[in-house]
């Protein structure tokens, strides 16, 4: 019934690929330098949106000196403008700098953390009432995998979102379905699973939020991603890009970002 249900609302409306790079806590001055070399030497497709996730310390310099095609994001931030959270950066201090863009509920911000589905909300919502496009990243143990619970954790995961923002927000919001048993495990989940993942999120946007926002939706997979194994998974229709982790450090996330047009 289900799976019924799931194909009814599937959808193939258009929507640009989009892939990030999100660096997590690496990097050095000599080593982004490198990195903004391979992107400004591409080539990029144009018809891909391309964004990187960098950490605070560098957000600033990386603004100033990447190509024009590549977008700036931050890997978090906290849910009010200002005050005593120590460690923490606003959405209003991203603004101050030039960035506009925040990755939220990464899988290691939750499972590291402690961050709570109802705390990614808040800031999925302060974020985006303040100006800045969300990244929002939903995923799966592989302990909820194996018991059969992906759909039970990522509805829920969205549901978070979902209580937080009004319909008129989901603009402004990028889905990453990110596995979380195939994030530096080197293990993919394959296309076909993927795909199915990326559609039940899809039919639940259209059914809780509306059908419309669901089809416009962008939905990217991040869970080891490479050059190796994109091709196959850009083909698949309800995956509109990537969450990439290491391999974004590399000239081989230009590989990864010219997917869908190779």
């Amino acid at each position: 019934m289900y799976f019924r249900s799931i194909m009814r609302c599937y959808s193939t409306m258009g929507r640009k690929f989009i892939v990030g790079g999100n660096w997590k806590m690496n990097g050095s001055k000599k080593s982004i330098c490198e990195i903004l070399g391979f992107l400004k030497k591409g080539p990029i497709c144009p018809d891909v949106e391309v964004f990187i996730g960098v950490p605070f310390v560098y957000l600033e310099e990386v603004a100033k000196n990447k190509p024009d095609n590549v977008i700036v994001a931050a890997e978090n931030c906290y849910k009010v403008p200002s005050g005593a959270f120590t460690g923490e950066v606003s959405p209003a201090m991203l603004l101050d700098i030039g960035v506009n863009w925040v990755i939220l509920g990464h899988s290691e911000r939750r499972h590291i953390f402690g961050e709570s589905d109802c705390l990614i909300g808040e800031k999925c919502k302060h974020a985006i009432e303040n100006g800045m496009t969300v990244v929002a990243c939903v995923g799966e143990t592989l302990d909820e995998r194996e018991g059969g619970k992906t759909n039970e954790v990522i509805f829920r995961q969205l549901k978070a979102i979902a209580d937080h923002i009004g319909k008129e927000c989901w603009s402004k919001i990028v889905l990453a379905y990110e596995p979380v048993w195939a994030i530096g495990s080197g293990k993919t989940a394959t296309p076909d699973q993927a795909q199915e993942v990326h559609q039940s999120i899809r039919c639940w946007v259209k059914e809780n939020v509306g059908k419309d926002i669901g089809e416009a939706i962008r939905i990217q997979y991040g869970g080891s991603v490479t050059g190796k194994s994109c091709g196959e998974l850009s083909k698949k229709p309800d995956i509109d890009g990537f969450l990439v982790g290491g391999a974004s450090l590399k000239p081989e996330f230009i590989t990864i970002v010219n997917a869908k047009s190779s």
